[in-house]
Parts: C-alpha cells; structure tokens; sequence
C-alpha cells in the first residue's frame, strides 16, 4: 500500500506503473472517492465538535425550556452524526478496496514488457553440461532409481501429487541443511515458520486480494502460505523496531501450497508445478533508504547465487519486465537453472524489493535519531526451493548408466557421492 498524499501528488507516476506492470487500476476513481472520504470526514468532525457544545451547554442550562431546548437540537445532530459515520464507514470500505489496489512503482531499471519472455538477461555462470549420451529427464532418473512415485502421489494427494523416496529424501535433507548453514552463518536468524496464517497476513503482503484464486483456504480468516514471506513479514507487524536493530536479517525454513490455479496443462509431469512444496526464504527489513534497499536486493541474490554455484549448476539471471513483477515488487530478478532435456533455464529462485508497500499495510514502524516514525523497507528471496532445485541438478549430474552424481559440498550430509540402483 502506498501512502495517499503520495498518490495524489504523484497521479501521473501511479498511471505509469499500472501501465508498466499490466494492471487495470484507474487513480482517477481512488482520488474521487478519497475526496468524498475527507469531506465525509469533515462533516463528521464539525458534528461530533457541535454535539459535544451542545452536550456541554445542556450541563450548564438552569432554564427548563432551554434545556428541553437543547435537547431536541442534540436528538437532532445525534441523529445527522449517525447518518455521516453510516455513509463514512460505508466509503471507507471503497477506499481500502481501491487502496489495495494501487501498484507500487517500479525502478526504472526494470524493463517493459508483457510477460516472463520479455525479462532481460543480466548475468550468466557455469558451462552448460555437454553429455556423449542422451540425456534423460529427472522424472525417468528418479523413476528408475526409485526416487519418487507419482503415480500413488496422485492416487493419494490428487492431481500433481507425489511421493520422495530413499535418495531423494536424503538429497532434500542434505540441501536443506547446507541451505541453512550457508545463509545462518552471514548473520540470517533461523526460522520455521507457521504457514497456515491469518488473512491480514496476506494482504500485508500483498498475496490478497491479488493472489487470491492461487491460495488454499482453510477458515473463515486463514489461509495456507505458498512462502514463508507471509509469517516472517507478519512477525513484526504493528511493531516499532528499534533502528541499531536494523537490518533484520532472516532465514525461514516452511512447506509451501499454491494451487497453481493458472498453470492448467503445464508441466504436468515431474516436480517442476507443484502444489505442496518446501522453501527456505531469505528475509530483510531494513531503514526506510532506496539504496539501501538496492544494496540488500543484491546482497540477498548474491547469497543465492553462491548457493547455486556450490552445488554446481549452471545459470543465469533475468531481471524481470513489468509485466512479470507483482503489484507491490519495485524490481525482482529470477535465478534460473539449466535443464539439460528442455534445452532452456527454468526459474528456481527469486529476489524482489517492496520499499514500505508492505510494511505499511502491516505497519512495521522505526525511529530514526530525531525521534520521527517511518514505515521500514521489506525483501525477501528464495534460498532454495525443493523439490524443484532437483530438476537441474538431477539432470545436470546424471551419468549414461542412469546414476547421479552427489555434488560435492553435499556428500558430507548424505554420506556418498553417487546415488545408483546399488544404494
């Protein structure tokens, strides 16, 4: 959420950014209404300061007639104040609906464009592995190393549902743990964090109303979380952080559920679409400074990178167009890793900075030296998102008898440096 006075100084800068990122928002009605809203207000200020004279004068009168008098003319205003704060309440519902709305404005580094084909390549790192045999996908492999059973994951979980088994577990396990030792020891807090949460949850994050159609939802105020983001962003909401405390620095460890609403026929087969997932989510909240909020994007997707050029998969970074960023993002890049069998990167990682687009909806509040309040600035990253990650790197590390390879820096979890038919 933006902060009003913001919009209504900047209406040509907010129309831009709904251009920019393909939203259909028109500032023009929030403004209207947001007119309607302070006058209403006006009204119901200027009849609660008469109501409270008239109540004063009524104390005070020692005519009868007069206070009568006075009486029926608080009945009166009673009555009009009532009808004011009705329509009041009614227009405030309005304007949150259209404040939810706005779009945070992008940098303007990111690109335009009208979907994910339009994200522009930033960077590349690691040799695309060439193989002297055909290359099988990771769904075959892990079929054939007993890895994983899709068939009973649907006949229990329903469509893209699936089962690890025996390495794949293991492999999971290994990740997770290296994930958390590398991130945890550059001064990112461990979590585990709740992910059936509250709906003020998701719209503090801007995942409601937006994301709506995407979210599994349980209660009558809850919902299941597809990122940590979600609690870790609530954890501090309506707090007032002491400033030497920033920056937080988080690491999150969660499952994950997105129905996956808009992906009808698309990877249908193997772990790349899922509905039930794990993540490890890197999280910031930092002094309200736009460099400082670009110096920490960066910082968080470096920490991903290294993470990624450790276990020795290839990659590339997009930063993402317009079109491709959420309604409260100022710019995202994506890490995606090489799949050998597609010929192509698929995105395994994302790094996104908001401002205060989040930390004012769930009001998140610091002090600076001269005592005066500000909304601080929120990111977050993906570390590792499994079991997708399994997709290149099973594939990336497979050999022509059907065996994977174990990078490197994960054989000290799982003990081996091959995963094989032999065990």
């Amino acid at each position: 959420m933006l902060d009003i006075k913001f919009i209504r100084e900047n209406k040509d800068l907010i129309k831009l950014a709904a251009k920019k990122k393909h939203v259909s928002f028109d500032v023009d009605d929030l403004i209207k209404i947001d007119d309607d809203r302070l006058k209403r207000l006006l009204d119901v200020e200027n009849l609660r300061a008469t109501q409270n004279k008239v109540s004063q004068d009524v104390a005070s009168a020692a005519d009868p007639s007069a206070r009568q008098s006075l009486i029926d003319k608080m009945k009166i205003v009673k009555s009009d104040l009532q009808r004011k704060e009705d329509e009041l309440k009614d227009l405030m519902v309005k304007w949150r609906a259209l404040m939810l709305q706005v779009p945070n404005v992008p940098d303007v580094s990111v690109p335009d464009g009208e979907s994910d084909a339009d994200n522009k390549e930033v960077r590349t790192w690691g040799d695309i592995p060439k193989f002297d045999f055909q290359p099988k996908n990771h769904a075959d492999l892990m079929l054939a190393l007993d890895m994983v059973d899709f068939e009973r994951g649907s006949k229990v979980a329903g469509f893209r549902g699936y089962f690890l088994k025996g390495a794949a577990v293991e492999l999971c396990l290994a990740l997770w743990q290296f994930t958390m030792e590398q991130v945890s020891k550059k001064g990112y807090q461990p979590f585990i964090a709740p992910i059936l949460d509250r709906k003020e949850a998701f719209f503090g994050t801007g995942y409601l109303p937006q994301f709506e159609e995407d979210l599994y939802k349980t209660q009558a105020d809850s919902y299941l979380a597809g990122t940590a983001e979600v609690p870790m962003m609530a954890y501090y909401m309506d707090e007032v952080l002491p400033k030497e405390k920033l920056p937080l620095k988080m690491i999150a460890f969660s499952p994950c559920y997105r129905l996956e609403a808009g992906a009808h026929g698309k990877d249908t087969r193997g772990l790349i679409r899922l509905h039930e997932f794990f993540k490890l989510e890197q999280l910031i909240l930092c002094e309200a400074d736009h460099q400082t909020s670009v110096a920490f994007h960066e910082e968080l997707t470096a920490n991903a990178e290294a993470l990624v050029q450790a276990l020795g998969i290839p990659y590339h970074v997009v930063v993402n167009c317009g079109a491709d960023i959420g309604l409260g993002q100022v710019k995202k890049y994506d890490i995606e890793c090489w799949v050998p069998t597609e010929g192509k990167y698929r995105e395994t990682h994302s790094a996104s900075y908001f401002h205060d687009f989040q930390t004012r909806r769930l009001n998140i509040r610091y002090k600076d030296e001269a005592g005066k309040m500000h909304f601080a600035h929120s990111l977050n990253n993906t570390a590792l998102a499994t079991p997708r990650i399994l997709v290149p790197l099973i594939e990336c590390y497979q050999n022509a008898d059907g065996s994977i390879r174990v990078p490197e820096v994960l054989q000290k979890y799982m003990g081996k440096s091959v995963i094989s038919k032999q065990g």
